[in-house]
Order: C-alpha cells, then sequence, then structure tokens
C-alpha cells in the first residue's frame, strides 16, 4: 500500500517508488477513514476518533 495526496488533479506519492519511467500501474482509491472520522465527528455526536475507528472495525467485522 502506498499512500498518495492528490494535488491539482494528480496523485503524489508520499514516499518514493520502484518504478520506471513509463510504467503503468493499477491503482485503487481508498480514503483515508481518519480524515472522513474528523470532517463528521461533530455530526456523529461526541466520540473521539479512536471510538469512532472501533466501530468501523466492529461494522466490519460483521
Amino acid at each position: 500500500m502506498i499512500r498518495a495526496r492528490y494535488e491539482n488533479g494528480v496523485l503524489k506519492p508520499l514516499e518514493p517508488l520502484d518504478l520506471e519511467d513509463g510504467e503503468e500501474v493499477i491503482v485503487i482509491v481508498k480514503r483515508d477513514i481518519k480524515s472522513i472520522l474528523r470532517k463528521y465527528r461533530g455530526v456523529l455526536g461526541k466520540a473521539s476518533i479512536s471510538e469512532l475507528l472501533e466501530l468501523e472495525e466492529e461494522a466490519h467485522a460483521q
């Protein structure tokens, strides 16, 4: 898994990649759940980020 930042229409890796120029890859985009939870924290009540992450893990386990 490689983390990247989206800026001006381009995904920019946050670490060096072992790829050659012109090499094609398949990219699966998955948003960082922590940033999503921060955005909606007030809407979801007084739960902390760690509590919300635990709830998310529990939901995936079922």
